[in-house]
């Protein structure tokens, strides 16, 4: 290891020279192949800390899938029922690890948003994981290990460019970070904040309860929007992330971008799209824009005489409004957090429309008795944190 590492460009081609160092010790990284950009590196250790601290929260491997410095997916190693395998089109690979079905959970999500991702494993990526991670669209990843296959299986994808980085798990940050802003210097003590059940304790509601199962999904969704750019706003339903709203500056309009991702994950499991039958040849990428574009309101686009031939076997029928909506309402008990307070019942409503149960929010608005009563309304539990989860 290095103390620095020089990078070909930053953020943009014009913003040249670029560099990461350290200004005591070795860089914690490796890299293992490829050429890992500056943001790709952003990724990289922003999606370490996350799966980091899903792991140490929860006992379970965890993996994230990253895109911009957010994160697109994010998810624990929980068993796949067939139907998500088959959503996330992993059903063809047999018996996947604990860690393969953490990232299938982490690409699968939002797979739109993950094309391209930088991948990020608690544990030593496996040959199981590595077969999944060839055939996706990816720019890299980072983990404390590789098996020996499962490194060789890598190194093949992208023409043998693909950025492969090695991290030392015992590595601890300074507790002091600093950045430049227009030459100005800022500094600020480390977001080293544990999150763990202790958070949800303070439940305010009328429904007082939150089973375990519930509260190690609020936990992995306080933990990703530690991560995700603010504000922020995070479903999580069976150990997974399923529509993360980030860097809006309303929060509804976080409430409402993520509801609608989570809508989305949904509407994929419905027999309309289960059932579309897609021509043999078609590219990974072009299915999962047909799916999306199909659940829309622009599903004339592939619907169209002329269009739906170069997608599908047999023209599918219009998934109509109606059949969307009856589907959705099938969708129960999901868990909601959010990285700073609501500031209005607003958000309560349409969260209750994509399914969910179950709040973590830090509290401290001059309407949480607006809040809670509308979580009232609808038997919802809600726990105030009393902490802010801001990333920027």
């Amino acid at each position: 290891m290095a103390n620095e590492m020089f990078l070909k460009y930053g953020c943009n081609p014009n913003q040249k020279p670029s560099r990461i160092y350290m200004e005591s010790g070795e860089l914690p990284i490796t890299v293992l192949n490829g050429k890992p950009g500056y943001i790709n590196l952003m990724d990289a250790f922003n999606g370490w800390q996350l799966v980091r601290e899903l792991k140490q929260a929860t006992g379970m491997c965890a993996a994230t899938s990253f895109k911009h410095v957010s994160p697109a997916g994010a998810a624990v190693g929980a068993p796949l029922s067939d139907t998500l395998k088959q959503i996330y089109f992993v059903d063809d690979l047999g018996e996947l690890s604990p860690l393969a079905s953490a990232y299938a959970r982490a690409r699968g999500a939002d797979r739109m948003s993950s094309y391209g991702d930088f991948i990020a494993l608690s544990d030593v990526c496996d040959v199981p994981t590595a077969k999944m991670i060839q055939r996706e669209v990816s720019d890299g990843i980072i983990a404390p290990g590789y098996e020996p296959e499962a490194l060789e299986i890598l190194k093949s994808k992208r023409k043998g460019t693909y950025n492969i980085i090695q991290i030392d798990e015992s590595y601890e940050p300074a507790p002091i970070e600093r950045k430049q802003v227009f030459g100005v210097t800022f500094e600020q003590g480390r977001n080293d904040l544990k999150i763990d059940n202790a958070l949800l304790e303070n439940v305010v509601t009328d429904n007082q309860i939150i089973p375990d199962d519930k509260k190690r999904d609020l936990l992995i969704s306080l933990i990703t929007l530690k991560y995700t750019q603010s504000n922020s706003v995070c479903y999580v339903k069976d150990g997974q992330a399923i529509g993360i709203g980030a860097g809006q500056q309303s929060r509804i309009h976080c409430t409402r971008l993520a509801g609608n991702k989570a809508d989305n994950w949904w509407l994929r499991q419905s027999p309309q799209v289960l059932g579309l039958q897609f021509v043999d040849d078609i590219r990974r990428a072009d299915r999962d824009n047909a799916i999306d574009v199909y659940i829309s309101d622009e599903y004339m686009d592939v619907l169209a005489d002329g269009a739906w031939e170069q997608l599908f076997k047999v023209k599918p029928a219009v998934f109509t409004k109606e059949e969307k909506q009856a589907w959705l309402a099938k969708n129960t008990d999901v868990c909601l957090g959010s990285d700073a307070f609501f500031p209005f019942g607003d958000n309560i409503e349409r969260a209750k429309k994509s399914g969910v149960a179950y709040i973590a929010q830090p509290g401290g608005s001059i309407r949480d008795d607006n809040v809670i009563e509308t979580c009232n309304k609808y038997g919802i539990a809600m726990a105030f944190t009393g902490i802010r989860l801001f990333h920027h």
